[in-house]
């Protein structure tokens, strides 16, 4: 069974500004011999990992990869991975997700998705480095596969400013993604994010957010898929993330569907 245009399934490993669009790989999967279920993934290589706004490899071209089990009846289950700069907090090359799900449809056209995320970064690091891990929740609306807004809560976020690690807050983030389907396999990609941190005290500590975005094009053939996006990010991302702004940055993205 070929797989299916990228355009009905936009894969975690392209959706770099929405941390919702992977749930939606739980349609269209390879069937196995159990029933009602499928199984599926994507390889790619992106030249700057970014994700709500900030760049966790600095500028530097890593690879990632996803691999996931679902249903027929909407759940999902799998698990995303990419690798990252060692030299960002916490030290790590790499960061694992488990992520878990179901997806509702609640017509033909609007579907809603619930899902929990898991977020580990892995490998050597220092052991005196407190750990970055962290588990969120998610709640999705999506009409058809043409956009996306999602609330996403993170109970348990890690809040630097700068480099200085504050300690861990409630956190919410509100992404809204789309993509236009323009002919010949080329679409019209982007979307707008806002990421808010609760705080815990006064000066550094308060509470504080910052918007972020990209606009972009994008290309499908058969299994393929080629994303070019333009990053925007605010200033004040570097009082909740220790990682470079991707404000003004281009990156591009060649996934392959599985």
């Amino acid at each position: 069974m070929p797989a299916a245009p990228f355009h009905k399934a936009l894969p975690r490993a392209v959706a770099l500004l929405s941390c919702t669009l992977f749930a939606e790989a739980a349609r269209a999967d390879v069937p196995t011999p159990l029933a009602g279920v499928g199984i599926g993934g994507s390889l790619a290589i992106t030249s700057d990992y970014i994700y709500r706004g900030v760049s966790e490899s600095d500028g530097e071209a890593v690879l990632q990869g996803d691999l996931h089990v679902s249903s027929t009846g909407g759940s999902f289950l799998g698990l995303w991975g990419s690798g990252r700069d060692s030299d960002l907090e916490p030290g790590t090359p790499a960061v694992l997700e488990l992520y878990l799900g179901h997806r509702f449809d609640l017509t033909t056209a609007w579907s809603a998705t619930l899902s929990a995320r898991a977020h580990y970064y892995v490998g050597p690091n220092d052991p005196y480095e407190p750990s970055d891990d962290y588990q969120e929740i998610t709640a999705a609306v999506s009409y058809l596969d043409r956009f996306t807004f999602s609330v996403t809560a993170i109970p348990n976020a890690v809040r630097y400013w700068v480099y200085q690690r504050l300690g861990r807050d409630l956190a919410w983030v509100a992404d809204a993604s789309g993509q236009y389907l323009i002919g010949a396999g080329v679409l019209l990609t982007g979307g707008a994010g806002y990421y808010y941190s609760s705080g815990s005290g006064t000066g550094i500590e308060r509470a504080t957010g910052y918007g972020y975005g990209n606009v972009g094009l994008a290309y499908e053939w058969r299994a393929w898929r080629v994303d070019v996006s333009y990053f925007f990010t605010q200033e004040a991302s570097h009082r909740t993330y220790p990682y470079p702004s991707a404000d003004g940055r281009v990156a591009a993205t060649l996934a392959w569907r599985f």
